[in-house]
């Protein structure tokens, strides 16, 4: 019997990342990928380890294993894919959920002309997600039915905004890489994207009350995305066989 498909879950030692683990537990073998906290990614997998899952599991097969990997750099990417194929055996999705920004004053332009912050900016929000779909397409490709590849772009990319300039761009760029990917790829790989506004991960939580506020105010539904939500949003990309070359705006109604 066959290896149950496997799925890797890209900065997924908290918040949105940790999240999609268990959204897509049910359904997959799980990689969870971190950059420094060895004990969030295991903590993660505890928790997802009391998911019942779908398919038929084996003692031979995982469910889980956490990987350790710095994603901006090319070569840790594809390090990354190996060890799960290594380790897995297969790879069959991928939630690509890394992204890179500096808390600034997005009206104060010289707050935005840091050209470290525009480096940093393109090769994790752009380059990255690339570099992964490149790696893993050999893999993906092999999957029954297509593999799959979301990214997790922002509302920031969709409508100046944000925590900085930089980040709006790249993350907008992102967007228009992962549709290109889409055309490239065809039916093989589909690709796509979520573009959630601002949610209380630890991330968002660093933003002052007042922005939060302000948000919510802005905001068609008067509420602030919710992780949860995002996450059965990326899990239903993942096993849609008939979407692909799309990005979808999670905002409660800001960019209407």
């Amino acid at each position: 019997m066959a290896a149950a498909k496997v799925a890797l879950v890209t900065a997924s030692s908290a918040g949105l990342g940790a999240a999609c683990v268990k959204a897509l537990a049910p359904h997959f073998r799980v990689v969870v990928n971190y950059y420094s906290r060895p004990e969030k990614a295991e903590q993660v997998i505890k928790e997802a380890e009391s998911i019942q899952p779908t398919y038929p599991s084996s003692p031979e097969s995982p469910r889980f294993t956490a990987i350790q990997a710095d994603l901006a750099q090319k070569s840790e990417v594809q390090r990354l894919v190996q060890e799960t194929v290594e380790r897995m055996g297969r790879l069959d999705c991928i939630v690509s959920n890394q992204g890179w920004t500096r808390l600034t004053n997005f009206m104060d332009i010289d707050d935005q002309v840091n050209e470290e912050d525009w480096t940093k900016c393109y090769n994790v929000n752009v380059l990255s997600h690339l570099w992964l779909l490149y790696a893993a397409k050999p893999h993906l490709e092999k999957c029954e039915g297509g593999g799959s590849f979301v990214t997790v772009a922002s509302l920031a990319g969709v409508r100046p905004s944000g925590s900085s300039l930089p980040y709006s761009v790249t993350k907008a760029a992102q967007i228009h890489m992962t549709k290109g990917l889409a055309i490239i790829c065809g039916s093989k790989i589909r690709c796509n994207a979520v573009s959630p506004g601002l949610m209380m991960t630890e991330w968002g939580q660093q933003f002052p009350e007042s922005k939060v506020k302000a948000t919510i105010e802005k905001s068609a539904g008067k509420n602030l995305a919710q992780v949860g939500d995002v996450a059965e949003q990326i899990r239903s990309l993942v096993l849609s066989k008939s979407i692909t070359g799309q990005n979808i705006v999670i905002d409660c109604g800001i960019a209407i």
